[in-house]
């Protein structure tokens, strides 16, 4: 299949790649935006997320919900795919691996819109939920409820 360029740029999709060492080796592909002018919602959502805690290098896990509006970038997913999993062998806190992943998308894609929701388990008996957003929603793009109910333990 002949590569067209919308899709020279990708350097993962529909080939064999190695796992990313860490998030900063990660590499994100990129692809046009379809519909510039068109202002629409795109969530990825990752129930599985994991990153190791910096002080005792145990596993800590998330559900990780990221909304935005693109401008003339989408992320593809298998790129996205491997630097979100890029950090279960990096050692940082719950708020530094939500915001950071933020930070990375809005420097590669620079939508007119993003936030993300971090719903991270307790470790020591305490969820820490980490909530980043770049500016308000924008109007008439229908931005729903992440779906993430509020963790109530056992019971």
């Amino acid at each position: 299949m002949a590569q067209t360029r919308k899709t020279a740029q990708l350097k993962q999709l529909g080939r064999k790649v190695k796992a990313p060492a860490s998030p900063r080796a990660a590499k994100l592909d990129r692809i046009a935006n379809p519909h510039p002018g068109t202002d629409y919602l795109v969530r990825f959502t990752a129930p599985e997320f994991t990153s190791l805690c910096p002080v005792t290098a145990q596993p800590d896990f998330a559900h990780l919900v990221i909304d935005y509006v693109p401008g003339d970038w989408l992320v593809e997913s298998k790129s996205l795919k491997f630097y979100l999993s890029s950090f279960r062998n990096q050692g940082a806190f719950h708020e530094d691996c939500t915001v950071a992943i933020a930070k990375r998308l809005e420097k590669e894609l620079k939508p007119k819109y993003l936030r993300i929701g971090g719903y991270w388990y307790p470790r020591g008996g305490m969820p820490i939920d980490v909530f980043y957003q770049s500016g308000q929603p924008l109007s008439g793009v229908w931005l729903p409820d992440t779906g993430v109910a509020p963790y109530r333990g056992r019971g």
